[in-house]
């Protein structure tokens, strides 16, 4: 268990997480948060307002740790806010065009 809260304490702070924050949630507590996460598979941050961040543990894979937004896994979350982005370039061009700048 101590290498799945190391692998957790990681990927939080690869996130973007506060160490503060981290300790927060490594303790098994709910987190409010509010401002950016990245994300390594999409290489950009993703802005969040008002989001529960919480570590669950689950009893039929006792050596991993899962960290949920809003009761979804964040990989999950990531993939959604990445295809609203994506979603937001196809319909708004411009958008595209500014980002280039």
């Amino acid at each position: 268990m101590m290498e799945a809260r190391l692998q957790m304490e990681d990927l939080c702070r690869k996130i973007g997480f506060t160490v503060e924050q981290i300790g927060v949630l490594l303790t098994g507590k709910v987190l409010n948060f509010s401002g950016s996460l990245y994300s390594e598979e999409h290489r950009r941050k993703f802005n969040v307002e008002n989001a529960e961040i919480k570590v669950f543990s689950d009893s039929t894979k006792p050596n991993q740790l899962f960290l949920y937004i809003n009761r979804q896994p964040i990989i999950e979350w990531f993939k959604e806010q990445w295809n609203i982005s994506k979603d937001r370039r196809t319909l708004n061009p411009k958008i595209n065009k500014e980002e280039k700048i």
